[in-house]
């Protein structure tokens, strides 16, 4: 008898780990390499598409504080991370291809895991099973969920950033420093002026995008908005955002530039770097000629540019429980994405918690959802609250956790407080996970 994990994914492959762990076998199967979506390219599992970064450190940023826990519960997602970083000043990023090589090997090296490269196109009726398959399951799977469920499935765009070669970029027209120097100066700063801005402004406006194709016309996700979009929006939208200049500034004129894009590493070897939120659906050509405006990247060469795909994630408050269990097919959990969660680390979060539950069930114990006072707990019980009209994947933050019932003097001694009692409870259940 094994769990069946459809996806090896962030969340399926966090999802095998915690089964594993606990002796519980384990069937993984995944699309790749017999077939990819429109934005997987590598065989590996956990594959990292739109960026290299695992966002902020430190437990007083929700997500650091919901990477602590993960840590604390040992998460293979975590222990890979940490094993393959690479400097990103107070981010947390990756060796991307040694990342998924990290997680790839743990996995088929362990003997209670049996691997296939399969897609799975209906649902399990039979057995324990993790639905894992990402923001971008495939349309025989993806009808299958919609029959089980009637018409709770939406969909959203995401879009992935272009990376260029570190050695095409000009290092006499951009600077190193991390934001308000927080870290070590690992991001590399291309200042725009007012009339350099004003210019890149107006090309991305009448920029050509990609044709759509009609399965994929609908809702664009707020938390990763296309640059063009962004600059649709207003003159100054792009400097409240992507590229703002705040707590950076040039030493080329000792002031804070008028707007600045920010390029991270994207690998250990510092060869590649990408540019930070400029997920795009521009084509190709357009985006090597707009992006060859931004100072210090006229002669950028494009290691690989930036792609839109539709990503699909379930209606979770109608369907699923805060173990993100089937409230009508008890069998299924949905991990990842397609459960309702956003980001790579929410992703991996959900991943965990379905292992960790389904291993319970597997087991003959009850699952029990984790305390919504836990930064997993709380996104877990996010996804399966009803109430609001229109569901939109979360990332994870401080507003989602209960409410202290101490006082805090101020933002941080609140932040404090949330993560000393999330932590606290995290290592008591730990004890009998």
């Amino acid at each position: 008898m094994s769990v069946l994990i459809a996806g090896a994914g962030l969340a399926g492959s966090e999802a095998a780990w915690q089964l594993l762990r606990r002796g519980v076998a384990v069937e993984l199967i995944d699309i790749k390499p017999i077939a990819f979506t429109p934005a997987h390219h590598s065989e590996g599992f956990a594959e990292l598409v739109c960026s290299n970064s695992l966002r902020a450190e430190g437990v007083l940023n929700a997500v650091g504080l919901l990477k602590e826990e993960m840590r604390r519960l040992g998460s293979l997602v975590m222990e890979a991370a940490d094993a393959t970083r690479v400097p990103a000043g107070g981010a947390l990023a990756v060796d991307r291809e040694a990342f998924s090589r990290f997680i790839t090997e743990r996995l088929t090296g362990h003997r209670l895991l049996r691997y296939e490269s399969r897609e799975l196109t209906a649902l399990p009726d039979d057995r324990l099973a993790i639905i894992a398959t990402g923001p971008l399951t495939t349309g025989a799977l993806s009808a299958a969920i919609t029959e089980a469920f009637g018409t709770a499935q939406l969909s959203f765009f995401d879009a992935a950033a272009p990376i260029v070669e570190a050695d095409s970029i000009d290092r006499e027209r951009v600077f190193f420093q991390s934001r308000y120097d927080k870290g070590e100066a690992d991001y590399i700063n291309c200042p725009m002026d007012r009339e350099q801005y004003d210019a890149f402004y107006r090309a991305l406006l009448s920029a050509e995008t990609a044709e759509l194709h009609g399965f994929e016309q609908g809702q664009v996700f707020e938390g990763c908005l296309p640059i063009e979009v962004l600059a649709g929006r207003g003159y100054d939208t792009m400097r409240f955002g992507p590229l703002k200049p705040v707590g950076l500034v040039d030493p080329a004129t000792g002031r804070m530039p008028h707007a600045v894009v920010q390029l991270r590493q994207d690998n250990a070897a510092k060869t590649l770097y990408n540019l930070v939120g400029f997920q795009t659906r521009l084509k190709f050509g357009e985006q090597k000629r707009v992006f060859s405006m931004i100072p210090g990247l006229e002669r950028a060469r494009f290691a690989r540019y930036g792609v839109m795909h539709r990503n699909t994630y379930l209606n979770s408050p109608a369907l699923l429980t805060s173990t993100y269990c089937s409230k009508s097919r008890p069998n299924l959990y949905f991990a990842g994405q397609l459960s309702g969660v956003e980001g790579y680390v929410e992703s991996a979060a959900s991943g965990l918690l379905c292992g960790i539950h389904a291993a319970q069930r597997f087991l003959g114990k009850k699952p029990e959802p984790f305390p919504p006072e836990t930064a997993m707990g709380a996104l877990a019980h996010y996804v399966a609250t009803p109430g609001r009209r229109d569901f939109q994947p979360m990332n994870v933050n401080f507003g989602i956790l209960a409410p202290l019932n101490l006082k805090a003097s101020g933002r941080k001694d609140r932040n404090t407080k949330l993560a000393e009692r999330a932590l606290h409870i995290v290592d008591r259940l730990a004890k009998n996970l």
